[in-house]
């Protein structure tokens, strides 16, 4: 009776594992991490996954043969502990080399994973990123374009005390930026991350990047959007930054070339002729002598 609960208990616990698995790979991001839109962050889900199942049989394997052990040598069946044995150099170096090998199997990809995430070499585009409270600071070092990212109106309205808005009528509430970072698809963007009073994060899920940005240190991290998936990806500071920091959203809006490139030549053009000095106004006339008045 007691080994056929627990096997009922072992099915339901297992069962409801997998009905979990299916909901995350079937779209519930808040169980599993996400697959994203850039070849890295594909190679990080591939590497967490095979990870994920390789702990899922490392545990069935240790549950089931102590599970097994529980029932199979119990007291009440009559079992009596073996006192004698304490030494088995067989089974001491079975447990031994197979923890190396998994650790092994496990390293490996992921010191090449870890490799890439860093490989910064070859950027097509260079971004300063700077986190600041409570927003963030886009500068592109080659083409003369910064600006200033922070949570959109409607949200920030909307979360107000006593604001008398309903947070669910308010699109992508806490999760809008009224300036978003503008990218290129298929292009390696190189990000230069660095922050302006204390620790924030620029974290991206779908782009697998998440860097510390840090007051006088610059950290760098690189994403490359696939041609086929322009659009709009949203994330968050992922350090506790102080008392608004979960209203500092991220939004990248990433286009094909052309729009980019359009966007980017207007862009330049608006803040360059907003740095331009405004023009000396016109001196004044001189004041016409009054009709009928005479020169000294």
């Amino acid at each position: 009776m007691i080994r056929r609960r627990l096997a009922a208990s072992a099915l339901a616990v297992f069962a409801v594992v997998g009905s979990v698995l299916a909901q995350a790979d079937s779209g519930w991001g808040l169980l599993n991490m996400t697959p994203g839109v850039t070849d890295m962050s594909r190679n990080i889900y591939q590497l967490h996954m095979k990870i994920f199942w390789i702990c899922v049989i490392i545990a069935v394997v240790v549950f089931g043969v102590m599970i097994y052990s529980l029932i199979k040598f119990r007291k009440s069946q009559g079992a009596i502990p073996d006192v004698t044995l304490v030494h088995n150099t067989k089974v001491e170096f079975i447990w031994t080399v197979v923890p190396v090998i998994i650790l092994v199997v496990m390293a490996v990809p992921a010191a090449k994973t870890l490799v890439e995430i860093e490989d910064t070499t070859k950027s097509e585009l260079t971004i300063k990123v700077t986190g600041f409270q409570w927003g963030w600071n886009y500068d592109y070092l080659d083409d003369g374009v910064a600006y200033y990212s922070h949570l959109d109106r409607a949200s920030d309205h909307a979360r107000e005390l006593s604001s008398g808005i309903d947070p669910n009528t308010v699109p992508h509430y806490l999760l809008n930026v009224d300036h978003p970072l503008v990218v290129p698809v298929d292009t390696k963007v190189r990000l230069l991350i660095t922050g302006a009073d204390v620790i924030h994060s620029w974290w991206v899920p779908a782009f697998g990047v998440k860097k510390d940005a840090i007051p006088g240190f610059v950290n760098e991290a690189w994403f490359k959007v696939d041609a086929d998936k322009p659009g709009l990806y949203r994330g968050q500071c992922a350090e506790l930054c102080g008392r608004d920091h979960g209203f500092m959203p991220i939004v990248v809006d990433a286009r094909s070339k052309e729009d980019f490139a359009a966007w980017l030549k207007e862009k330049a053009a608006e803040q360059k002729q907003a740095a331009a000095p405004a023009a000396p106004a016109a001196p004044e006339a001189a004041a016409t002598p009054a009709a009928g008045s005479t020169a000294p």
